[in-house]
């Protein structure tokens, strides 16, 4: 039978990531194999401009964590596998994605964003999105497009009725 401090120690870490993952709308589950420490450190440094966490956590542990949150990603659990956590449901997301880009090693195995369960191609869509102040931007700008031309547009008759009289 095992000790039970030790069981104690290993539920305690379940119902760590369990909190993590109730309290975030975006978690990605992913493959960090193959990274030196000083990029583990710039992903770290990547994740915290973002809000978002990263964390490794036994897959047994994340197993049981999820089975009690009633998820099933069983498959994704094999091979060394990282947590990355957020409020924002695309943030961590982003970031792996753009880290990715320059470092080949890390691959988007699953993620649960607003706790439903998303595979990497849909991930890999959802980092093309842009952030939600691009968004804003974006449409601030078609706002502001529209008053602009009208101003334009009476300018320019103005002038053409000044000339006609």
């Amino acid at each position: 039978m095992a000790n039970p401090k030790i069981l104690e120690q290993k539920q305690l870490v379940i119902d760590e990531i369990k909190e993590k993952i109730q309290n975030s709308n975006g978690v990605v589950l992913f493959d960090y194999r193959g990274l030196t420490d000083a990029e583990i450190k710039e992903l770290k440094h990547a994740l915290k401009e973002t809000d978002s966490e990263y964390k490794v956590y036994k897959n047994t542990l994340m197993h049981r964590a999820l089975s009690d949150l009633n998820i099933n990603i069983d498959e994704y659990l094999n091979g060394p596998s990282a947590l990355a956590y957020s409020k924002d449901q695309i943030a961590p997301v982003k970031v792996l994605a753009n880290f990715m880009k320059k470092h080949k090693a890390v691959t988007l195995k699953v993620g649960l964003i607003d706790n439903q369960v998303t595979d990497s191609t849909e991930l890999e869509k959802l980092s093309t999105i842009p952030s939600r102040e691009g968004l804003l931007t974006m449409l601030a700008s078609g706002m502001l497009g529209i008053p602009k031309d009208l101003a334009i547009c009476l300018d320019l008759y103005s002038k053409q009725l000044e000339e006609n009289n």
